[in-house]
């Protein structure tokens, strides 16, 4: 049986739908892409934004037209059970809190073959430790959807970890709401005693970690950072520079404390890559707020930003408030952002010249050269002859353009 996965969103649903991939190999599917007319196509749907429930429908009808009986899940289906499931082609909706149980849907099989998680040829490795949040950001559904914030217990990842460990170079924490890891446990624990925990019993290269709060970058979870298995990289969303537009948000800081936390993680970690989240046109943002967001943005050394324009999400707060801003302003505002952060980025990438960089080898061009990510999440092309997938090896960065820092292998130096 040929079966197609596709995934819109975030992290979390890229690791989840690694998860249904591997109980579909283990149950003896063929995983195709789409244009190899499929069997079945199973489609994890995103609904953080209005172009994310576009997109979901897109794929949708894109599967239909491949011939496929159609298995419709994630976020915008859960959002909108009844209006997906008269879609035509169709067969089922399954909730976020089923997806496991998609592979015996599709198969029937209610045993799989192998309890293997791992997928050939990937040298990273999503694995979602957390899910749901527990906050009311004014502007987003995804509570809705996700429900409250539910932990893996720590052995449980271990074991995870443990029985990929060989067959990935680099595992990556995922979770809606990660920072709050580990705050339902009974015991209570922590993302940081997590982390310590993965150090000392795996033998794992890499750990990278996905977004988090500025809150929840406190004084252990920096100096885990420096722990040279840890990536030097993370992802902090500051959504607004101002600090009326912040409340609004019902977000938990202020635009000084960011800036200070941020400023306290350079001085400690030399070299992190920071990325951030900026929301765009939120419904009363004046050309004032707009412009103290623009200034912290410049104020801070990020290394890419991702900038979105405000989308009104039905059911929340921010659906509710007058908007006052025409979608040309918008447009051009992000215009300047995305401008901003193309130039940040290409800095950062600048400043890599001369560096020694650790290098995930992902898989090799066409020429034979190893394309790869580095620690602080930065693609690096390099001919290092030795190297396989998921191997981890040292290039100094000779060059910078666009997209890519060109690596030459330590020993060619």
């Amino acid at each position: 049986m040929k079966v197609s996965v596709l995934t819109l969103g975030c992290k979390a649903n890229q690791a989840e739908s690694a998860i249904i991939e591997a109980d579909l190999q283990s149950r003896g599917c063929n995983i195709v892409d789409l244009h190899d007319t499929p069997d079945f196509c199973v489609i994890n749907t995103c609904a953080v934004t209005s172009k994310s429930d576009y997109e979901s429908r897109r794929f949708i009808r894109r599967a239909h037209k491949a011939g496929s009986s159609v298995i419709v899940t994630g976020c915008y289906a859960q959002l909108n059970r009844e209006k997906v499931k008269a879609m035509e082609s169709v067969t089922l909706v399954v909730d976020n809190r089923d997806k496991s149980s998609i592979g015996q849907v599709v198969t029937g099989n209610t045993s799989c073959l192998t309890s293997s998680s791992c997928l050939p040829g990937r040298s990273r490795y999503l694995l979602k430790v957390q899910d749901g949040c527990n906050h009311a950001c004014s502007y987003c559904i995804i509570p809705n959807a996700r429900g409250r914030s539910r932990s893996i217990p720590i052995e449980t990842v271990i074991q995870q970890i443990g029985s990929i460990s060989d067959s990935y170079g680099e595992v990556v924490l995922t979770g809606i709401h990660l920072g709050t890891y580990g705050y339902d446990l009974l015991p209570k624990v922590s993302l940081s005693l997590l982390i310590e925990t993965i150090l000392s019993r795996t033998k794992i290269k890499r750990i990278r970690l996905s977004s988090l709060e500025v809150r929840e970058v406190d004084d252990q979870l920096i100096e885990l950072i420096q722990e040279a298995r840890v990536c030097k990289h993370l992802h902090i969303p500051l959504q607004s520079g101002d600090d009326r537009i912040l409340m609004k948000m019902r977000r938990t800081y202020n635009s000084r404390e960011f800036i200070d936390r941020i400023n306290y993680l350079l001085s400690r970690v030399s070299g992190i890559a920071i990325g951030t989240d900026i929301i765009v046109g939120f419904p009363g943002e004046s050309n004032e707020e707009f412009e103290n967001t623009r200034a912290i943005v410049e104020s801070i050394p990020f290394s890419y930003l991702h900038v979105f324009p405000f989308s009104a999400r039905k059911g929340t707060e921010a659906s509710k408030m007058p908007s006052g801003l025409d979608p040309e302003t918008k447009r051009r505002r992000c215009l300047e952002l995305r401008g901003l952060g193309s130039k940040k980025k290409m800095t950062y990438m600048k400043n890599q010249i001369g560096k020694t960089l650790d290098m995930l080898v992902e898989e090799r061009d066409s020429s034979g050269a190893c394309l790869g990510t580095t620690g602080n999440y930065l693609k690096v092309r390099a001919f290092v002859e030795s190297a396989c997938v998921k191997d981890i090896v040292p290039v100094r960065i000779a060059r910078a353009d666009e997209l890519t820092l060109e690596g030459l292998p330590i020993s060619k130096i």
